[in-house]
């Protein structure tokens, strides 16, 4: 079943309409457990868009195995995901600042808080995050520390390599995610892949995660992969950013997700006119490279790279 949640008139005769697909047991009872999967609040980050498809389609391959519902919200920005646009496009509006939003509000605030007002009450949401166009991120799950208990053991069934549990400070209150916290409703923070791509290994190990955690929660009854042991991180020393000193040219020379030992080289800045390597980016400590740069060019001040120090992951 698909339903438009929320719609506003635009210009020239146009809708703007936000919309999910319900998949249920056929005859389905009351008080069914819910999952909502919920994608497209930035325009530009599209990994989302092919986990709603191949969960979908798993589904309706083995649809005598679902126990619960099933909502997906592939589009939570439609103009945006049409405009290839991070924002809402003519208001420059960060979608994911706007929650809980406001019923009575302007148009931006009153689809903020319809989208809450359908969502809330499920028993998980995974909101499906890519990172921006410049930076490739390994499947990761971001957490508030205020809701830590909650969320570190549902996400530890996620099939992602790696939980970030963030200070307070650094999560705004304004995220669709907070907002869901705030009101009891348990939700997970994705990140994987890089924007305006998909990463088709990224979506497959997440969606085996979301099957596992549909296990859990009593609304999938066939059988499930095994999922991995992520690492964990609680404090904010166990990142080293890698922030270019040079703007240039940014080569590569390791591969994402690879562990490094202090000094290794991670790549080079270049400047293609003189021939000359600007800058060596080498690894400030033993750890792995947990995000990289994807777009080439960079200036002074440009982050290049996270890794995650060694004795985090063998702990």
């Amino acid at each position: 079943m698909i339903k438009t949640i929320a719609s506003v008139a635009l210009p020239v005769d146009e809708v703007l309409a936000i919309k999910k697909r319900r998949i249920a047991p056929a005859g389905a009872k009351k008080n069914l457990k819910r999952i909502s999967i919920v994608t497209g609040i930035h325009g530009d980050e599209l990994e989302g868009q092919y986990v709603c498809y191949e969960l979908s389609r798993r589904i309706e391959e083995n649809m005598d195995k679902l126990t619960g519902i099933v909502d997906i919200y592939p589009a939570m920005n439609p103009l945006g995901i049409d405009s290839i646009t991070r924002g809402i496009p003519a208001f420059d509006l960060d979608m994911n600042r706007l929650f809980p939003g406001n019923i009575d509000g302007n148009m931006t605030e009153y689809l903020a808080a319809e989208i809450i007002k359908d969502v809330s009450g499920s028993n998980l949401v995974v909101d499906i995050h890519a990172s921006n166009i410049y930076l490739t991120e390994i499947p990761q799950i971001r957490i508030n520390e205020l809701h830590e208990d909650l969320l570190v053991p549902i996400a530890k069934k996620s099939n992602v390599d790696f939980i970030w549990v963030h200070g307070a400070s650094t999560v705004l209150e304004s995220t669709f995610a907070y907002s869901l916290n705030s009101i009891g409703t348990p939700t997970l923070v994705v990140e994987m892949g890089v924007g305006m791509r998909i990463t088709k290994t990224y979506g497959d190990q997440l969606v085996d995660g979301i099957f596992k955690m549909m296990s859990e929660l009593g609304i999938w009854s066939g059988e499930v992969p095994e999922v991995r042991e992520p690492i964990i991180s609680r404090d904010y020393e166990d990142v080293s950013y890698l922030n270019a000193a040079e703007g240039g040219l940014f080569i590569p020379q390791v591969k994402h997700w690879e562990k490094l030992n202090k000094g290794d080289l991670i790549g080079e800045i270049i400047n293609p006119l003189s021939g000359k390597v600007i800058e060596k980016i080498t690894s400030p400590v033993d750890g792995i490279l947990f995000t990289i740069r994807d777009y080439p060019i960079v200036e002074e001040g440009s982050l290049v790279g996270r890794l995650l120090r060694k004795e985090v992951y063998e702990q």
